[in-house]
């Protein structure tokens, strides 16, 4: 008689299964489980973003000088028609709008230890709960304030949520922020004298150039002002960001800051490669919901693994692949001949 899948025995497939994520795969190589058991329970069961806390909770270091990190990514369906929270949105990673389902997350960095943790996410769906990506990061800021109690000294973002509403609501907190500028932000730093112009049109002097300048952003109440710094990132892009930190003055200092905003690019591309978490074909919204929870899950074990033991996650996971070929050449189940 079949068993009844758990949340373990899903978790555990997506961890040691390498390329093949779908639940057919899962039941082809597991005697315990039917497929329509494996279906059941994906359909049956609710995992949420507390789970991620509640399993990560025990690990984090906190420390004063920590950064929370949002962004979002795109779990690519491009090929799906049917698969329920699907919709339109563009695509950092293919840098063109996609059909896939948003996942909006929230890291926290100890930059002392060079290290981070996913403490909280959610699930794009505006047709089924209303929210925008911005209501989301809300929302995560306001529990990881008042319920995760975490501390930490800034807010690091980028342009899609260096709004006005959200830095406004970072500095009600009493929280800092860096976040970079669109290149056709309007923005003034003569003090009214000028019109505004595009932030990539402002002009530097050496002094600004190393220390920064303070600027106004159009829409934000009249004596507003944030501290902007001009910050190439390489030969073919610069960055214009923006911090309501007055101690901020310098260019380097604030281009190191913002690099530990790449930690929850980190997230997402092992996240994508290494637990199946764009991978799941089913078609039910909490089926998806379910798979994308335990995918995180699996991803949290990794970081856990390879924090213990001074492995990457890469090394951990492919790994599994160094076991199977060090068995089959002790004891092949196939057995090459010659004649």
């Amino acid at each position: 008689m079949k068993e009844q899948v758990t949340r373990l025995a899903y978790c555990q497939y997506l961890l040691v299964s390498q390329i093949n994520y779908t639940l057919t795969n899962f039941a082809d190589h597991c005697e315990k489980f039917s497929h329509d058991a494996i279906n059941r329970y994906l359909r049956g069961e609710k995992c949420t973003p507390r789970l991620v806390w509640e399993n990560v909770r025990g690990q984090v270091i906190s420390t004063p000088r920590g950064y929370v990190v949002f962004d979002d990514t795109v779990l690519d369906k491009n090929y799906s028609f049917a698969i329920e929270l699907v919709r339109s949105q563009y695509s950092g990673n293919a840098k063109q709008v996609i059909k896939g389902i948003g996942v909006v997350t929230c890291v926290y960095v100890n930059p002392d230890r060079d290290q981070f943790w996913l403490i909280d996410y959610r699930l794009y769906d505006p047709d089924g709960d209303g929210n925008s990506k911005l209501d989301h990061v809300r929302e995560m800021l306001t529990n990881l304030l008042y319920q995760k109690q975490l501390s930490f000294q800034a807010v690091l973002m980028d342009t899609w949520y260096a709004t006005k509403d959200l830095m406004l609501c970072i500095e009600s907190l009493q929280k800092l922020y860096y976040c970079p500028l669109k290149d056709n932000r309007q923005v003034d730093d003569s003090g009214g004298e000028r019109p505004y112009q595009r932030a990539d049109s402002l002009v530097w002097n050496a002094h600004e150039l190393r220390h920064g300048k303070p600027i106004k952003i159009k829409g934000f109440p009249q004596d507003h002002k944030v501290q902007c710094f001009r910050v190439a990132v390489s030969t073919h892009r610069t960055d214009w960001i923006v911090t309501n930190d007055p101690a901020a003055d310098s260019t380097e200092a604030t281009q190191e800051v913002c690099g530990f905003r790449w930690k929850i690019e980190q997230l997402h591309r092992e996240g994508k490669q290494l637990t199946g978490l764009e991978r799941c074909q089913c078609r039910k919204a909490r089926m998806q919901r379910n798979h994308i929870a335990c995918a995180l899950l699996v991803w949290v074990r990794l970081k856990e693994l390879a924090a213990q033991t001074g492995r990457t996650v890469y090394q951990l996971k492919h790994g599994l692949l160094d076991d199977y070929l060090i068995q089959q050449l002790r004891n092949p189940s196939i057995r090459m001949v010659l004649a």
